[in-house]
């Protein structure tokens, strides 16, 4: 691990935590001192491939398979999570669909399916872990936003709308859990370079960077590190633009 332990005995859950910036945020939690629950979809080879890059390192960190649209799949996430590690103090939000339609071709299931995981699954995994963050007396909630919630994108309706749906939810958790001592943030990446299985997103293509640069997922996970430590309890209720200057809210 790395000389700071800022984040020795808390518990982080990263949902979407098997590769790129969801991977990076859990190896830097990590590497704070935090143990990490893994959480994928479906692939349980990505997360053990995570898990064993934690702990070859002497870090703590266990997989947990569920698709956090399915609100029993969550509960029992987070009921095994707290059964393995003992508690949950942190909760980053990163799993999400990033499809791409034009608006007349999109259906209503494929509208609904990103609003599931993306917006829905957030509600899910907040309703779940409150308890718990309620009782670590320093909670933290780190939800991953989205540069295209501000700048809006082509054949991205449903991805737009549910990520800046995500903006107003953290607001809506500062106020309502400031009285437990919880912080909510939502960190938006720019044009981060992460290996894609299709084309490069549209939004993608229209925008550059003051830097001349893509981002690394690392860049993220740095802020989202220090969102989760002691450095940032006076912060909530903020959107921390990682971009390189792509976006300047």
């Amino acid at each position: 691990m790395t000389d700071s332990q800022e984040l020795s005995g808390r518990v982080a859950l990263v949902t979407g935590a098997g590769r790129n910036i969801g991977r990076a945020i859990a190896l830097a939690l990590a590497a704070g001192g935090a143990s990490v629950a893994v959480n994928v979809r479906g692939n349980a080879a990505e997360a053990d491939v995570v898990v064993k890059e934690i702990t070859a390192k002497d870090g703590k960190a266990k997989a947990f398979i569920a698709d956090i649209a399915d609100a029993a799949a969550v509960e029992k996430m987070v009921a095994g999570a707290v059964a393995h590690f003992g508690r949950v103090d942190c909760l980053i939000n990163n799993a999400a669909l990033r499809r791409e339609k034009p608006l007349d071709e999109m259906t209503y299931a494929e509208w609904r399916e990103v609003m599931s995981v993306t917006l829905d699954g957030v509600f899910h995994c907040v309703k779940a872990c409150l308890p718990q963050l309620k009782a670590s007396g320093a909670g933290a909630i780190v939800n991953i936003g989205g540069l295209s919630a501000y700048t809006g994108s082509k054949r991205r309706a449903h991805v737009v709308t549910a990520k800046a749906g995500l903006i107003g939810f953290t607001r809506a958790l500062a106020h309502d859990l400031a009285d437990s001592r919880i912080t909510a943030n939502l960190v938006s990446p720019g044009l981060i370079g992460t290996p894609r299985s299709g084309p490069e997103p549209q939004h993608h293509l229209v925008h550059s960077t003051l830097t001349g640069e893509r981002g690394a997922p690392e860049e993220i996970a740095h802020a989202v590190r220090f969102l989760c430590g002691p450095g940032a309890r006076y912060i909530t209720g903020q959107q921390i633009h990682v971009n390189g200057g792509a976006f300047m809210g």
